[in-house]
């Protein structure tokens, strides 16, 4: 039993052995260095192979080497292997040279690696060891700043990304801005990112890995050579040193390097003065314009709307619309402006309008002329002029305006009207205090935090209290809903002044609810008599008590035969005098 549990072990052994696949590959320090620098070369197997075959090393001195360094490990019962024969070389000569092949035998098949090319220069002033950490740093650690368009027009979009170019044996495992760039004559805005992600790149023509650290978009508004300030990042790098722990595997240590994108320098063209037209004020882009009318035809003193609206692709935020000019018999209001702009890699894009508000005074036909709007497109280098349709406004039902007709309205240019308060609100005298830190414990807001729920509490009880009394008085319901129908109804006699038959129906029932809610009189003792009796009850004069009574006498017989409007309004006069004579009685 014992012999077969071990032959099954060794044979899962060979079974994951044969299954993986064999790798050997070549690897160097730098591809280009200086006559007088050192060469770092690896070659790394996956498999234990035999008769490693080095290249001939042709054009290099070999200064160090060769180095073998196994590591073997397991991580959860899977094996993992690597063997390393590692060469320091120093070159011979300058130009193009090239590492031939290395070769060797793993499980009695050849695998060879590819050839490499490696460029010398001149001697650099400090030959470095490509073995210390600042060589390693600094051979495969980049910031670079990425210019979309180093020669943009005034007012055109350009963007720049910040990417961290690193790879191996280099991690990154912090990093953090120092100092941001402030883009100082340009409107810039920041493209959001919410997450920093390590994706596979190209730096020079090798691969490396890439970090999208800042994405900005600018507007130049200067012309000339402008300047972009660097950014400059303080990171924390894991890299491997020459120390190993017991199991043979390179231990890393940390080093803290600050690095920066250098600073840039944008050319800005000024926009061209030939084709410029006259009614351009500053617009960099592809866009569309139209002026949009909400109503056609109108009565005077009625509202209209006006919205000028540009959309498209370019500085939307840094330009002015033009002006409206109407009639100068059409009172117009300050424009109300509005924006849906978002802005993304490809600059501003959306919309911008102005609403105006116009109130037109006599009746007429109101030509609304043509507007004009002007931009430039840095693409095709040329000004663009868009132009909206004339429109003709029918206002009706009012006053002809003395120096206009219908025919030949008088234009000119519009006076905008502004509120001379508009800016009162903003409080221009202040009085300061100084922040003295106080104990919350002792201070008025504990108390009043404590004494508030207090209060809260007993007016709850007493608003309960009198709902309740309320609820309860019928009377007083009834007395109440009375009065309000009584003013109810003198509304409704003050509206109907033109119409008879509605006047007299609502000042009768006006002042019959005036009395049951004065007088308390319920509807089945509503007779003159009655409230004859009633009003004399609470020693109101007989002449006061005739004059109410011939008031109601009178709206009966104005119901069924013809009267005035003078007639109307001076019954409507005495219904309130009597109603506040009795009012001063009572």
């Amino acid at each position: 039993m014992k012999k077969t549990f071990v032959t099954v072990l060794m044979m899962m052994a060979i079974g994951q052995t044969m299954a993986q696949e064999v790798s050997f590959e070549a690897k160097v320090s730098k591809r280009t260095l200086g006559l007088n620098e050192r060469l770092r070369v690896d070659f790394i197997m996956n498999e234990n192979g035999d008769n490693f075959n080095p290249p001939s090393f042709k054009g290099f001195r070999v200064v160090g080497g060769p180095n073998q360094s196994i590591s073997n490990s397991y991580v959860n019962g899977k094996r993992s292997f690597s063997k390393t024969y590692t060469y320091f070389l120093i070159p011979t000569q300058k130009g193009a040279l090239t590492i031939s092949q290395a070769t060797i035998d793993i499980r009695g098949e050849v695998y060879k690696t590819s050839p490499m090319k490696i460029t010398v220069t001149e001697a650099v002033e400090v030959p470095r060891d490509p073995d210390s950490p600042e060589y390693l740093i600094d051979d495969n650690l980049h910031l670079v700043a990425e210019i979309s368009n180093s020669r943009p027009y005034l007012n055109e979009a350009i963007t720049v990304v910040y990417k961290l170019y690193f790879r191996n044996p280099l991690r990154i495992s912090d990093g953090r801005a120092v100092e941001n760039p402030q883009f100082a004559d340009f409107w810039s805005h920041n493209i959001s990112i919410p997450r920093l992600q390590v994706e596979d790149g190209t730096y020079k023509g090798e691969p490396y890995n890439v970090v999208v650290w800042k994405k900005s978009v600018l507007y130049p508004q200067k012309t000339g050579k402008l300047t972009l300030e660097p950014l400059t990042l303080s990171l924390v790098i894991d890299l491997p040193s020459n120390r190993r722990d017991f199991f043979g595997n390179r231990i890393l240590q940390q080093s803290t390097r600050s690095i920066t994108a250098g600073r840039s320098t944008i050319n800005v063209k000024p926009l061209p003065e030939e084709g410029k037209p006259v009614n351009f004020f500053g617009a960099v882009g592809q866009f569309d314009f139209d002026a949009l009318i909400n109503k056609k035809a109108l009565k005077a003193t009625e509202s209209f709307e006006i919205k000028l609206k540009v959309t498209g692709n370019g500085n939307l935020k840094l330009f002015n619309l033009p002006e409206l000019v109407l009639p100068n018999t059409l009172e117009v209001f300050e424009p109300e402006h509005s924006e849906d702009v978002k802005t993304t890699l490809s600059g501003m894009q959306g919309s911008i309008e102005d609403n105006y508000t116009i109130v037109p005074r006599f009746q007429g036909k109101y030509p609304i002329a043509p507007v004009s709007f002007s931009y430039f497109d840095p693409k095709k280098e040329k000004y663009f002029t868009l132009r909206s349709s004339e429109q003709i406004i029918d206002v009706y039902g009012g006053p002809i305006a003395n120096n206009s007709n219908e025919n030949s309205p008088i234009v000119s240019k519009q006076f905008i009207t502004n509120a001379d308060e508009s800016f009162r609100f903003i409080k221009l005298n202040f009085n300061l205090e100084p922040i003295v830190k106080k104990e919350f414990w002792n201070s008025k807001l504990f108390y009043i935090l404590l004494i508030t729920p207090l209060f809260l509490l007993l007016a709850f009880v007493l608003i309960v209290q009198r709902n309740r009394g309320i609820s309860n008085d019928v009377e007083g319901s009834r007395l109440r809903l009375a009065n309000r129908l009584s003013k109810k109804y003198l509304g409704e006699a003050k509206k109907n002044l033109k119409n008879k038959a509605l006047f007299y129906d609502a000042l009768e029932r006006a002042l019959y609810n005036y009395l049951k809610a004065r007088l308390k009189i319920k509807t089945d003792d509503f007779n003159k008599d009655k409230i004859a009796e009633f009003l004399g009850q609470r020693k109101l004069e007989p002449q006061e008590i005739q004059f109410f009574i011939a008031l109601l006498e009178n709206c009966e017989l104005a119901r069924y035969s013809p009267t005035t409007d003078v007639k109307m309004q001076q019954d409507f006069d005495q219904a309130l005098s009597v109603i506040s004579n009795i009012d001063k009685k009572l």
